[in-house]
């Protein structure tokens, strides 16, 4: 797209500051428009709203944390938490909806996570329903709750970097300082722009003692000690070693999650109580309904939401004489009591998104981690360094305190007090400021001997502080103790339970289909009745359309499959259970428009099959004839198309379905007709095989129909019979006027 510049500078008018060529409108190309304006906010979203970071948060998260921390709620009574929305707002230039709930979801009542970080009090709404709402923020209260002690410990002694806020009047965090690897403890979900993440929570104990294993054995084995997630929701988390060990290595990857339930034999009922983490009881409740009315959940006669004080729960009554684990295991398919969680684990490192798996995270967080406890060391260093060297100052007027007084007294501007200082004991000028400033009363012996004896305990603190920045083991032994303290503290037992998919017995839930015999009809024009034999015997005239016929009848069951051969070389599976039954006296079903057929689309054949035996021979019209089995088109899968059914090289002239081989008839549009032996046909297969020539064409004749040969179709069938291919014979004057079968 071509772009119009202006190269002179834009002149302002004097009145009223008016802009010369404002408003008028210059083409910009789209590569450009999307560097210019997309880009920057799509970086936006990936680095400051959508990805956490290795401290496990979001900034949204993190800002909220941190305020709550800088208002005392650590320690203190909960305060009303439209306050806590307020205080936030300083940092998070958002409207105050967006930081309340960013609050409630990290709330305890909330429930959507493991360890939650916010000890709320009031309707927080629950994570498992669409439709309970929380309370505003008018009402209800909150606090840090006690585990972000852990998120915050020595959040002041330099462990990470800070920033100006958005307006430059306070400074924030850029991480949290978290002494376990909260990435993997609480879920944590994103949409970002091209990218996404989803990480599945872990139990705290568990992912404490794998990050120690870790930094014992950098290759040692996750699975001895977290062998799967662990859900706030609870569940059964369907356990499948290789689809783990995929998103443990890669971070990418789903498996399945299964709701808990109980059966109340004296109410015949299921209790639901724990669902999968990936959807609500209104969306349970309301699916279980659509199919029961359905009709595809015969089985139950009512579904409710009980969920109350005591937690979730769906009940669902049972008609009588239903096998409660049967019905489960229908509706573990068929609705979302079971569902699958995708993980994404892509965390922003060093401000570059990065999908890992969980020994790569936790490596991550390690070397995270060892920079806070480093950083902290060094921090707690510099302190005890200072604080020494004024002691050793305060050490040197010891010797004298008389002389120290009577410097101090004799000097005559008080600026010179600290140089006289310094000149009369020889320290420098920190250390003689420092004793310039002690007060009359701790003029005494006693004071600067107490004082002084810190001086031994400071060096031996220094000394060790100085070997644990230069030892890599006593970082990590620090980092060992801590994790351990924290599993030991806030460590839960498991809420998933977990399922082993080698032992789930794989139950078919297929709906029972009637089978009775039937008598099945498709017409020229491509419509099909399903009629039961008794009303069959009392019908009177078939009803069509004017013109058309009935090209094949067949005695069947009501179980069979159905196989509608297009003219646009496809085929569409039916069962004859999906056709409802009918009388002879109704039109039927036009199958191109119950199939879904394109517009110009037309329904060629129907064969029957019940257990997909014998074979087809496809019939097309420059003479050749293909022999497919019928096998070839069972699936096991309930696929309602195939594509590719039979070669389109040529139009099609009929479908024959055979069991065995049997005389065919063939009729060529110049009146001449040739019997063969379909044995004479070798089977191929591929479907869309061209076949082999079986009758020879002259030049604008075609095939125009073919038929199983009956007894007594023809006076002289040995003069039709010939070696294929051939030409065939014309009939005798004879034969003409006798009656042929029907083109099928």
């Amino acid at each position: 797209m071509a772009r119009r510049k202006n190269t002179e500078k834009p002149k302002t008018s004097k009145v009223h500051g008016y802009i010369d060529g404002a408003g008028q409108i210059v083409q910009k190309g789209v590569n450009e428009t999307l560097e210019e304006n997309y880009m920057p906010y799509a970086m936006s979203v990936i680095m400051s709203r959508a990805i956490p970071e290795i401290d496990g948060f979001k900034p949204s998260h993190r800002k909220l944390l941190y305020t709550m921390y800088k208002m005392n709620l650590l320690s203190a009574s909960r305060t009303k938490s439209a306050n806590i929305v307020g205080q936030t707002m300083k940092l998070n230039p958002h409207g105050d909806s967006a930081i309340y709930d960013t609050m409630v979801r990290l709330s305890r009542g909330y429930e959507a996570l493991l360890h939650p970080f916010v000890d709320s009090k009031g309707n927080f709404g629950k994570f498992y329903s669409r439709d309970m709402a929380w309370a505003a923020s008018r009402y209800t209260e909150a606090k840090l709750d006690e585990i972000c002690k852990e998120l915050f410990r020595d959040i002041d002694k330099d462990t990470v970097d800070f920033v100006d806020n958005y307006d430059n009047q306070m400074k924030e965090p850029t991480l949290l300082p978290a002494s376990f690897p909260t990435v993997l403890v609480n879920a944590n979900t994103g949409i970002a722009v091209g990218m996404a993440s989803s990480i599945c929570p872990f139990n705290l104990a568990e992912i404490c003692k794998a990050t120690i294993n870790l930094i014992k054995t950098p290759d040692a084995d996750l699975f001895e000690v977290l062998q799967a997630p662990d859900f706030p929701g609870g569940g059964q988390i369907i356990f499948d070693r290789k689809i783990m060990e995929k998103i443990y290595e890669t971070g990418r990857g789903s498996f399945r999650v299964r709701s808990r339930y109980s059966y109340d034999k004296a109410a015949n009922c299921i209790d639901v109580t724990q669902i999968p983490p990936t959807t609500t009881v209104e969306a349970i409740v309301e699916k279980v309904i659509d199919l029961v009315k359905q009709g595809k959940l015969k089985e139950i006669s009512d579904i409710r939401d009980e969920t109350g004080l005591d937690g979730l729960k769906i009940t669902i009554d049972l008609k009588r004489g239903v096998e409660p684990d049967r019905l489960m295991q229908k509706l573990f398919k068929l609705t979302a009591l079971e569902d699958s969680f995708s993980c994404n684990f892509n965390v922003l490192i060093a401000g570059m998104p990065k999908v890992m798996g969980v020994t790569e995270l936790l490596e991550e967080w390690i070397a995270f981690r060892v920079e806070c406890v480093k950083r902290r060391t060094y921090f707690d260093l510099k302190k005890k360094k200072e604080k020494l060297h004024l002691l050793e100052g305060l050490q040197a007027i010891l010797l004298d305190i008389d002389k120290a007084v009577r410097i101090v007294r004799e000097t005559d501007e008080e600026t010179e007090v600290v140089p006289n200082l310094m000149i009369g004991f020889g320290i420098d000028e920190i250390q003689a400021e420092y004793v310039a400033e002690i007060k009359l009363r701790h003029l005494n012996r006693e004071y600067i001997l107490k004082r002084t004896q810190e001086i031994e305990n400071l060096l031996k603190d220094i000394q060790e502080l100085e070997s644990i920045l230069s030892s890599k083991t006593k970082v990590n032994n620090i980092i060992v103790k801590e994790l351990t303290e924290v599993a030991e503290k806030y460590g839960q037992p498991r809420k998933s339970m977990i399922i082993y998919a080698d032992e789930i017995e794989d139950v078919d839930i297929t709906e029972e289909i009637p089978d009775y015999p039937v008598h099945v009809f498709f017409s020229q024009e491509g419509y099909f009745k399903k009629i039961m034999p008794q009303s069959l015997r009392m019908s009177g005239e078939q009803k069509l359309k004017e013109g058309d016929e009935h090209v094949l009848q067949v005695e069947t069951s009501n179980t069979a499959d159905l196989l509608f051969f297009s003219d646009k070389a496809k085929v569409y599976k039916m069962k004859a259970s999906e056709f409802p039954d009918t009388k002879a006296s109704v039109l039927g079903e036009y199958i191109p428009a119950k199939v879904q057929m394109e517009d110009d689309e037309k329904a060629m054949s129907m064969v029957v099959t019940k257990d997909y035996s014998g074979f087809l021979l496809f019939c097309f019209e420059n003479g050749k004839i293909a022999k497919v089995e019928l096998s070839a088109y069972q699936t096991k899968t309930n696929r309602r198309k195939l594509v590719n059914a039979y070669s389109d090289k040529s139009p099609l002239v009929g479908v024959l379905a055979m069991e065995e081989d049997s005389d065919i008839l063939l009729t060529a549009s110049s009146g001449r007709m040739l019997l063969i032996h379909s044995a004479v046909i070798l089977p191929k297969t591929t479907k869309n095989t061209q076949g082999v020539a079986a009758m020879t064409m002259k030049k604008g004749q075609s095939l125009m129909k073919v038929s199983l040969y009956q007894e007594g179709d023809l006076q002289n069938p040995s003069r039709y019979k010939k070696k294929i291919p051939a030409l065939g014979a014309l009939p005798t004057a004879d034969e003409e006027t006798g009656e042929q079968l029907s083109l099928s």
